[in-house]
């Protein structure tokens, strides 16, 4: 369905009748549609809703401007739209800045976090300017070679087609705006206040955002725990639905 308001149509998709909710935010240029396969599974014993954000999939933007406290507020929107009072929130990549954001605004709304490898600092960095040329000057080869970095594993020639329309239903302009709203957000120093136990995955073989930066969230955050898929890139919620699926699922069941 479409959750409609004066700057944004927002595409949400609810599957699932648990006891527990699941709410998922996707990553960069990559929509809710993301979290389609291991939801697939989820949905069985949780409510599981997802939603493509700002810039991503099916949402369309009216008010032009993509800000990462829009990106923020289009969360509870979402929430409160679907009567959702608690969750578990999941992000992948750049969603992370999103989910902890939220969780730190306003923590009594979430029992949980499941980060899936996340970013959590916004320096600029010789990659995010690369892809920024990249996007202005070529959008559809940035993204097909995104992809492919993000996917590196073998057999998944499905999965990496499938990824490449997920990120070219975005724009250059869309995806542009989306890493400059978040280059000088640094989270670091707030984690700390995070109390709700927090499942951190991570592929071995990401090159997009470095294993030690989740490493790094056990440090950071009270009540992490990190699980590393061996021989997974970037996209396991694409690449390894079953697997992301079982570890959230034994994760949350302890919890």
């Amino acid at each position: 369905m479409y959750l409609k308001s004066k700057d944004a149509d927002i595409l949400v998709s609810s599957f699932g009748a648990g006891p527990r909710t699941l709410l998922a935010h996707g990553g960069w240029v990559g929509s809710g549609e993301l979290w389609v396969a291991p939801f697939e599974i989820l949905s069985s014993s949780w409510r599981t809703i997802t939603y493509d954000h700002r810039g991503t999939g099916g949402t369309r933007c009216i008010t032009p401007d993509i800000t990462f406290e829009l990106l923020v507020d289009d969360l509870f929107r979402v929430m409160d739209a679907l009567n959702v009072e608690t969750c578990v929130l999941a992000a992948e990549s750049m969603g992370a800045f999103v989910a902890f954001e939220a969780a730190l605004r306003c923590p009594e709304r979430f029992t949980g976090l499941a980060i899936v490898g996340g970013r959590y600092t916004g320096e600029r960095t010789p990659t995010r300017d690369r892809l920024i040329a990249g996007c202005k000057a070529d959008f559809a080869a940035t993204m097909d070679a995104f992809v492919e970095a993000c996917a590196p594993e073998a057999g998944c020639e499905a999965e990496r087609a499938w990824g490449k329309l997920i990120v070219k239903r975005s724009s250059a302009g869309a995806a542009v705006q989306m890493l400059e709203c978040v280059e000088h957000v640094d989270m670091a120093s707030r984690l700390g206040a995070i109390t709700v136990p927090t499942l951190v995955l991570h592929g071995s073989r990401d090159v997009i955002s470095p294993l030690a930066s989740s490493e790094k969230l056990l440090d950071l955050i009270p009540h992490a725990r990190l699980v590393v898929a061996d021989g997974v890139g970037h996209v396991p919620t694409i690449t390894r639905p079953q697997w992301v699926a079982q570890q959230m699922q034994a994760f949350f069941a302890e919890v």
